[in-house]
């Protein structure tokens, strides 16, 4: 699996039999998406009406090879971002305003937890992931990524760490790493390809590896143009030891311009970071611009093409300079759309609870569904993926394995919910 370079882009995926993924052609100029006429650029639109409120629940659920009994474990999260279990089965969620919540017992506690550090948030800012040290049993650290600055300056992501002892208030709390991704403050400069607003895209998903190093996702900030440089943690994968300082065997270490954090480069906006717990590779999820979203294998000292070389079709009708098969550039397994989907931060199925899915990728989106991603006896993305939880009418952002088997997904709702997917009778 860590040697990966087949696509599923050389067919058309198909989800639940409906054609969602056709890669545009390997060189020349890629076909618009419907109601484009060619050479005409077209300003797409952004975002989604509101969602329907979450229904009370439980929801069974058919899906291909899995009968599935979905319920609401809490709900009143405001915009939860990231999830982690402690050892006790208790949760600690974070909420894009800012706050660090606990559930105890199954119920949500009503007071956050207080001993952060100020988050600034806005936009698609605030404070995002969580992930626990992989000997939390013995030094309690909690890590968390949050945007970093002063309203309309610039700003950054930024990872905090602190130190858990099941009280309401965090210790011993301080930024062990400040990425160098300052961006935002106007007069912003002329960029290509039609890109949103500084206040999006910042990445900030982080996992931590079987060789004790945290990766951190840093994304483009809607500069695309800066994914491609040296010089910046701006739309990069970063690999940092525990405590925020330089992993010696980075791949630039110690090459002239290059900033020694940086493990790859080359990404849009990546919200999505997981190992494979039985090969211990890891894997990527990203927005592409329309369409072009991506699901990678992060290898060492890659370049996976944002802002060069992209699948999907950028918001002026630009054309991309290259889209797939470009010397120097590494290809996503699989490239969404269009139309996007979005994608969450995804989860390997383990263990016994879930027969019919023992090793398959579930990708939660934002575009209100989640997706089953297989693969064949040799390890490839199978072709066809099955379309799920569309039922329940909601953006969908984390998605964990817990202690007890069953599969945890947050909501990104104002009125957020975690959900716990079990089997179906």
């Amino acid at each position: 699996m860590k040697s990966l370079r087949w696509s599923a882009a050389m067919a058309v995926l198909t989800l639940s039999g409906a054609a969602v993924l056709a890669q545009p052609p390997a060189s020349g100029t890629a076909t618009p998406p419907a109601g484009d006429a060619a050479g005409a650029p077209r300003a797409a639109p952004r975002g989604m009406p509101p969602a329907a409120k979450l229904g009370e629940g439980p929801w069974d659920i058919k899906t291909e090879k899995q009968n599935l009994h979905v319920e609401v474990v809490v709900r009143g999260i405001d915009h939860p971002w990231g999830l982690a279990f402690l050892p006790n089965g208790d949760m600690l969620i974070t909420q894009r305003d800012g706050k660090l919540r606990v559930v105890r017992k199954g119920v949500l506690d009503p007071n956050p937890v207080t001993g952060l550090l100020p988050v600034l948030p806005g936009g698609l800012g605030g404070l995002m992931d969580i992930a626990l040290h992989p000997k939390f049993a013995q030094n309690h650290w909690v890590y968390m990524t949050y945007t970093k600055g002063e309203k309309d300056q610039n700003s950054t992501v930024a990872v905090m760490r602190g130190r858990w002892d099941g009280t309401n208030t965090l210790k011993d709390v301080k930024d062990i790493f400040v990425a160098k991704a300052w961006y935002g403050k106007a007069p912003l400069p002329v960029r290509c390809c039609g890109q949103g607003p500084q206040s999006g895209s910042y990445g900030s998903r982080i996992a931590f590896g079987k060789d004790g190093k945290l990766y951190m996702t840093s994304g483009d900030r809607n500069y695309g143009e800066l994914a491609q440089l040296k010089g910046t943690h701006i739309g990069k994968i970063l690999r940092l030891n525990d405590d925020g300082t330089v992993p010696r065997d980075n791949p630039f270490v110690g090459q002239k311009e290059w900033l020694p954090e940086i493990w790859t480069l080359g990404h849009r906006n990546p919200l999505g970071l997981t190992f494979n717990p039985v090969t211990g590779a890891l894997w990527e999820t990203e927005f592409g611009p329309r369409g072009g979203d991506e699901l990678n294998i992060i290898e060492k000292g890659k370049n996976y093409g944002w802002i060069t070389v992209t699948q999907g079709f950028h918001y002026n009708g630009e054309p991309a300079k290259g889209i797939k098969g470009v010397d120097g550039y590494t290809d996503p397994v699989i490239a969404f759309g269009p139309p996007s989907i979005n994608p969450g931060n995804p989860v390997w199925v383990t263990g016994t609870r879930f027969p019919g899915w023992k090793g398959d990728l579930i990708l939660p989106t934002m575009s209100r569904s989640a997706v089953r991603i297989s693969f064949d006896a040799s390890g490839r993305v199978a072709t066809h993926q099955e379309l799920m939880l569309q039922e329940l009418k909601q953006r969908f952002r984390d998605s964990r394995m817990g202690p007890d088997g069953y599969i945890y997904i947050l909501t990104d709702e104002t009125d957020g919910a975690l959900l716990r997917i079990k089997p179906g009778s």
